[in-house]
């Protein structure tokens, strides 16, 4: 019951993010100089649509999950690199610190091998 309460509510989310980023491309298409998006713009839409895509991938893990009641390691490692990915894309290039940015590239080589791991270790027959 809980689990299907958050998919609809994830699925809610998903639909009103969606048409915000909607809004954003067409806001800043019909703005001068008319169909063009400058760089601070596009960083918005690619933040706001890399938010939709984790959205995606969180109602994935929970439908897996009533589907099966089994936690998906692989599917919540994706949602991570995702969310990664999307810090790296909406990050300030002012606040890139050496000692932050050395964090982020462990953190990206941690998730990709423990996606890796458990992508060498899943039975030949859920590939």
């Amino acid at each position: 019951m809980i689990a299907m309460t958050l998919l609809v509510m994830m699925a809610v989310v998903v639909a009103v993010a969606t048409v915000e980023v909607a809004y954003e491309v067409f806001k800043g298409m019909v703005s001068p100089p008319g169909f063009f998006l400058g760089v601070a713009e596009l960083l918005d839409v690619f933040g706001l649509f890399l938010m939709v895509l984790i959205g995606l991938e969180l109602m994935t893990s929970i439908r897996m999950y009533l589907d099966d009641h089994k936690i998906h390691a692989e599917m919540m490692l994706l949602v991570a690199i995702t969310a990664v990915t999307r810090k790296i894309v909406i990050m300030e290039s002012s606040s890139k610190e050496p000692l932050l940015l050395f964090g982020i590239g462990f953190l990206i080589i941690a998730l990709a091998l423990g996606y890796y791991l458990i992508k060498q270790n899943r039975p030949a027959a859920d590939s």
